[in-house]
């Protein structure tokens, strides 16, 4: 299977799972909110359900973002050096770097975090407190391998994926 299909189906798969989460979020919010002003009862573990599932779906789709060059970039001044090549190629393997970095802190924080929801549930649906911080952990690593594979192989970045800039 080429890479290009892995990331395809990825790709979908991330979807899917996004998708699956906003599903369920709006029913759950949907009915609470149903229930509450129509019958004056609601669903105590609507927003507790909804908060996860943000949760998960927000760093699915940072994860699903990464290797389709859809974070922030800062493409016109990228733009300005396009005849300068091995300051692209300089920017580029800091770039990198950094983002290597930024994941080290933020999957170290998240480990921190999943440890300490070890000890504990969730008040109303009782789930383990370590699944919260768990999306973080693996975006972290994800995205912190995908950037390493891609400084190793010295790929350029693609700052050409047709975003208008406001």
């Amino acid at each position: 299977m080429s890479s290009s299909q892995t990331t395809s189906r990825s790709q979908a798969l991330a979807q899917v799972l996004m998708a699956a989460c906003l599903g369920v979020m709006a029913v759950a919010v949907f009915f609470n909110v149903v229930l509450r002003y129509g019958f004056g009862s609601g669903i105590a573990a609507s927003e507790e359900l909804s908060r996860l599932l943000f949760v998960w779906m927000v760093f699915i789709g940072a994860t699903a973002a990464y290797p389709a060059g859809e974070h922030m970039a800062f493409t016109s001044f990228i733009a300005s050096l396009r005849h300068h090549p091995k300051t692209i190629q300089a920017l580029t393997i800091l770039i990198r770097s950094l983002v290597i970095v930024s994941c080290v802190m933020l999957g170290r924080g998240a480990w921190q975090q999943v440890e300490v929801g070890f000890a504990s549930n969730s008040v109303v649906l009782g789930y383990p407190n370590w699944l919260l911080p768990l999306p973080v952990l693996l975006c972290a690593l994800a995205i912190g391998i995908m950037a390493f594979k891609e400084l190793i192989q010295n790929k350029p970045m693609d700052f050409d994926h047709g975003v208008d800039v406001e």
